[in-house]
């Protein structure tokens, strides 16, 4: 497994996000830890969860437990797994997503899921989305005011662009460590924000990173996929599946990528683990970076 790093801290290039494992059509919890533990055994030491990865009402945390289930569980060493949360979104119970990011809200959620994840700290705590009612340097002072008090570690954001990317860091300083947006082979107009958070040092970590390959649990899907873009093609000559030359694809775009694809099945991780080891020709790239799928 090649390894990266979000402010110094090695983590693998390739990491899990775990939502598929809580909402809608999640498998049952042995299929769920058994996804966790293959991901551990791939090498993945980067697990993205969020207090609003859940199904129905009654159930923030979800994923938060399980994933501390599943860790608990686990025959290995652990301690060097970087847990990636977030909070500010919620889930009503009727499939629709909801924005708070109030400053007291995103305190309080901070400290709970500290506590459902079992540790003194958050690892890294990410601000899920920009809230329109809230001015953004308010959401973005409560992360600093958890720095401070020591319930988070280090400090992300969500869903934002260069503007809010700027401002986070006059505010947060060393404290902010990485931005997650969507980018992906057929969403790619997060390539300003990939610049910016490149040239800050900050970890760009893609959400839905196989749309226009795979679907994406997330928002409904992030694109249509096809059975007839270069990603197939390529995977079609390298004997490999399409999502692991989306990902290799997405590697290549800067040190500063770190993608975080779902999955709900032991092997759909192990398949976007052996990403992390496929080098993609200059030509390939070529292909791939001036012939948007379709």
């Amino acid at each position: 497994m090649e390894y990266r790093s979000i402010a110094g801290t090695p983590v693998s290039a390739i990491g899990l996000g775990a939502m598929p494992l809580s909402i809608e059509n999640r498998p049952d919890e042995t299929r769920a830890v058994a996804t966790v533990h293959a991901a551990l055994d791939a090498g993945v030491t980067l697990i993205d969860t969020a207090d609003s990865y859940h199904w129905h009402a009654g159930e923030v945390g979800h994923n938060e437990l399980l994933i501390a289930r599943a860790l608990s569980r686990y025959g290995g060493d652990t301690s060097g797994v970087l847990i990636a949360t977030k909070g500010g979104r919620g889930r009503p119970g009727d499939g629709s997503w909801t924005v708070d990011a109030d400053p007291a809200r995103l305190k309080r959620a901070a400290e709970a899921s500290a506590k459902r994840l079992g540790v003194e700290a958050i690892g890294l705590y990410q601000l899920h989305k920009p809230d329109g009612a809230i001015p953004w340097a308010e959401s973005v002072g409560a992360l600093r005011e958890l720095l401070d008090a020591g319930t988070i570690r280090a400090a992300g954001i969500s869903n934002v662009t260069t503007g809010q990317i700027s401002q986070a860091h006059q505010i947060l300083g060393e404290g902010l460590v990485s931005v997650q947006n969507e980018y992906s082979p057929a969403v790619r107009d997060s390539e300003p924000a990939l610049r910016l958070s490149t040239l800050l040092g900050l970890a760009f970590l893609p959400w839905s990173p196989l749309g226009g390959i795979s679907r994406s649990s997330l928002d409904g899907p992030s694109g249509p996929t096809s059975a007839g873009t270069a990603f197939h093609h390529i995977a079609a000559d390298r004997e490999v599946s399409p999502q692991q030359i989306a990902l290799a694809w997405l590697l290549s775009r800067s040190p500063a990528v770190i993608p975080v694809p779902g999955a709900s099945r032991p092997a759909s991780v192990r398949d976007s683990a052996r990403a992390a080891d496929l080098e993609l020709s200059p030509a390939e790239l070529a292909r791939l970076d001036d012939v948007p799928p379709g």
